[in-house]
């Protein structure tokens, strides 16, 4: 028989959603999901839409009261848990980033609570070493860390594709060296990388996904089969968030198709700079540093590559197999 555990819908395009959406994939034999409308992804105006979000899932959290189960939850609405449903809940933060409230000056109150309240649950859950270590300075003991995990197989198949074909699908000439900067949203650090490139003859930024910053570059809003073949059309990838990030999925996936980075080590990133051996951006000799990345040898692409390859579906299956079992 299948065990029930409730979770957030899994709707969206956040790092943090495709991490949930694999845990539903890779448990569904063994998990029957439910899932809870995650309501602060409908509002169109940000400001305050955090408290809206608490306040039309109270009612809902009420009801789950009464339910069997587990919970894997990573939303502000543990705050509307009862201390019995905290202990049958394990919690996954993937990051906290203060820069993103948009419920400020409350919603930083509202974590703060939530941190307080984290001893309460089953378990823990972090995407990166840097967050297991921010939470348990804060006294959350019950933490573990389970990485963003890889369909490699997908990986592969990429991998695999023409490159020259995938560079003539996006109109990048031989000659041009393509710097992927991830998504082009807010505190990415695509202006500065864009800015800092402007003069530089034979490059071109290229972004993806959502742009919250109207970047005017070569940005691609596509599905992820096209979105993979643009990363194996790149040639370098620059990361430089001002945010702190839990493990950028963009960057482990642009390294995995085989693209030197740049990674400012700040959060998460600085584990998965660390763990692939990707030096730092210099903004004043960014130019120099895309050619020498451009050029980097097949050692140190393979090296990179079989650091994050241990991160598989496998992997993430019976980390998250194993603590479901434990908890429930």
């Amino acid at each position: 028989m299948k065990r029930v555990v409730y979770s957030m819908e899994p709707v969206g395009r956040t790092g943090g959603r495709a991490y949930l959406r694999m845990l539903h994939e890779v448990t569904a034999d063994d998990v029957q999901w439910r899932t809870i409308p995650d309501h602060k992804r409908t509002y169109r105006v940000r400001r305050w839409r955090k408290l809206r979000h608490l306040a039309r899932l109270a009612p809902t959290i009420r009801a789950l009261n009464d339910t069997t189960g587990t919970f894997v939850w990573d939303d502000l609405s543990l705050l509307l848990f009862t201390p019995e449903m905290r202990a049958r809940t394990v919690f996954l933060l993937h990051h906290y980033e203060p820069l993103q409230h948009d419920s400020a000056p409350v919603e930083a109150m509202l974590w703060e609570r939530l941190f307080r309240l984290l001893p309460q649950c089953a378990a823990v859950v972090c995407v990166a070493p840097y967050w297991a270590d921010f939470l348990r300075a804060r006294g959350v003991r019950n933490v573990r860390v389970i990485h963003n995990a890889f369909d490699l197989t997908e990986i592969e198949r990429v991998r695999s594709l023409d490159r020259d074909e995938c560079r003539a699908e996006f109109g990048l000439p031989p000659d041009l060296i393509a710097v992927y900067a991830g998504k082009a949203v807010h505190w990415k650090g695509t202006e500065e990388i864009s800015a800092a490139l402007a003069d530089a003859l034979g490059t071109r930024v290229i972004t993806s996904g959502s742009n919250t910053i109207g970047f005017d570059g070569a940005h691609y809003d596509v599905e992820r089969e096209r979105y993979l073949r643009l990363l194996r059309a790149c040639d370098v990838g620059v990361f430089l968030p001002r945010m702190r990030e839990g493990w950028s999925r963009c960057a482990a996936e642009a390294l995995l198709l085989g693209l030197p980075c740049l990674i400012r080590p700040v959060a998460g990133l600085g584990d998965l700079a660390a763990l692939t051996g990707q030096p730092a951006p210099d903004l004043g000799r960014l130019p120099t540093q895309i050619r020498e990345r451009a050029s980097a040898g097949q050692t140190e692409v393979k090296a990179a590559y079989e650091a994050l390859a241990q991160f598989d579906l496998d992997y993430f299956a019976k980390a998250w197999g194993d603590l479901l079992t434990e908890v429930t």
